[in-house]
């Protein structure tokens, strides 16, 4: 699916896996951000990925236990940067110039050796 195309924005974007120019899974769509006025349409601005992207879908008591662990950030990445939509999001640059991979490889510290993530 082309980026300019007309979207579902719950079905066909969000929840998607996130893949870099170089094929490094690199999070999920938590949410997407929009421009538009009343009346007038919508146009998808960025994708947010990031713990503090899907705040407003957890229940209160999972969103504190959330943050605890994964913290609130929030990684904006320009609607620009998405290259195709299909399976996945595919995006035009690496991941860790956009700023994301942080929390992933903050997690590696509690990976024992040789696990994945």
């Amino acid at each position: 699916m082309n980026p300019a195309g007309h979207l579902k924005l719950i079905g066909q974007l969000r929840d998607l896996q996130i893949v870099d120019r170089d094929g490094c899974k690199c999070g999920i769509v938590d949410d997407v951000e929009l421009e538009g006025e009343p009346g007038k349409p919508l146009a998808v601005t960025a994708i947010l990925v990031g713990p503090g992207a899907y705040a407003g879908r957890l229940p209160r008591w999972l969103l504190w236990a959330a943050q605890r662990v994964a913290g609130a950030r929030v990684v904006r990445v320009r609607w620009s940067e998405v290259t195709g939509i299909g399976s996945t999001v595919q995006l035009r640059s690496p991941a860790r110039e956009l700023g994301l991979m942080k929390s992933e490889d903050a997690a590696r510290r509690f990976v024992p050796r040789g696990g994945a993530i």
